[in-house]
């Protein structure tokens, strides 16, 4: 990876982007694809896509999807006394909630403010608790009174992420908040950049959309899959890794930190662009894991293989522990490894492949 290219993964991992307010991450993407694309486009709701036409004379269009979202809260009501209450965006989990630091995005900027951890000492009941239920957990800005928050430029509807924000963790890996899933945005804009620069343009046409509006339904792929309409699909979001301790790997599935990308087999994974991903990573010496998924992927590829008369899909994912939360763990030999696959795969895509299943 190069300096320039961890600068921007950084940047990019640092900026707040949450479900439905993606807007900061999106323009810090689009800036940096722009530099390696033919066209820049977006849509209504913010998705972005970045476009490299391919140099064949009936191009294939090939679509690398990741989502741009991340996790958060969002408030819901203000108390006389300057409290803040919050909803969640997305998955957030509240049982490691108490006791951080957020940032509110509101009118004014960003406002610093903590969720508040009633002391150990003066808890009822702590030798049974439970995980609070988000309306019982509240924000304090420092704030007397509730036109102290709103001269603070906050109100309802405004919303609200971790403060936390990426490091390096040994030599190889990254640890922060929402490297779910803006790792994928910052991949597929490396691809991107990588096919640019290659000595031989690619036969197909690349298309990188970084869409909104993952985490609460997949959106904004379902609207990009269906304006775009791709010949083939390849989604790249983030798995549970299971290495860690008390996961239990027969209910889980078995993944590993710094052993490659894993392939998903079943429901929306279109078998002959997983044989393809497969072949390609054999042929680059790329190490692969596997998968299962018997009803769905919890992913963007659910929405968007269903699109108009079907557009042929496949998850590639990329091993994260502590998904969902302010320590993630990617493997940096991981993700270079994720951008090999997805070069190889379109560099390997020609004017013949339909990836069309025979009867």
């Amino acid at each position: 990876m190069s300096p320039s290219s961890k600068t921007f993964l950084l940047d990019l991992l640092s900026t707040p982007s949450p479900t439905g307010f993606e807007l900061r991450g999106q323009r810090k993407w689009a800036a940096y694809a722009r530099q390696f694309a033919d066209s820049l486009d977006s849509d209504a709701y913010g998705t972005a896509w970045a476009t490299l036409d391919g140099a064949g004379k009936k191009p294939k269009r090939i679509m690398f999807e990741a989502h741009a979202d991340e996790i958060g809260y969002m408030v819901k009501y203000i108390s006389k006394d300057g409290f803040i209450s919050v909803d969640r965006v997305g998955g957030s989990d509240v049982a490691t909630a108490r006791g951080r630091r957020v940032d509110i995005l509101g009118d004014k900027g960003t406002v610093r403010g903590i969720i508040g951890n009633i002391a150990i000492h003066i808890r009822e009941n702590r030798d049974d608790e439970k995980a609070p239920k988000v309306h019982e957990l509240w924000i304090d800005i420092g704030a007397t009174s509730a036109d102290e928050v709103t001269k603070a430029g906050i109100r309802v509807g405004h919303p609200a992420v971790y403060s936390d924000t990426v490091e390096e963790l040994g030599e190889h890996r990254l640890v922060g908040r929402a490297l779910d899933n803006r790792i994928g945005g910052f991949i597929i804009a490396e691809v991107i950049a990588r096919l640019s620069r290659a000595k031989k343009r690619v036969s197909s046409t690349v298309i990188a959309v970084n869409a909104v509006q993952e985490e609460i339904g997949g959106h904004g792929a379902k609207m990009a899959a269906h304006r775009l309409m791709p010949d083939v699909a390849i989604v790249l979001d983030v798995t549970h890794a299971t290495d860690t301790p008390s996961v239990e790997v027969k209910k889980h599935g078995e993944v590993k930190l710094s052993s490659g990308p894993s392939l998903t087999h079943g429901s929306a994974n279109h078998p002959e662009v997983v044989k393809r991903l497969i072949e390609v990573a054999e042929k680059k010496k790329i190490p692969i894991q596997h998968e299962s998924s018997s009803r769905s992927t919890g992913t963007d590829t659910d929405v968007i293989f269903t699109q108009q008369y079907g557009i042929p899909s496949a998850l590639v994912s990329l091993p994260l522990r502590y998904m969902h939360s302010v320590v993630e763990m990617a493997d940096l030999r991981d993700v270079e490894q994720v951008i090999q696959l997805l070069v190889a795969f379109a560099e390997s895509v020609t004017e013949k492949d339909e990836f069309k299943v025979r009867l």
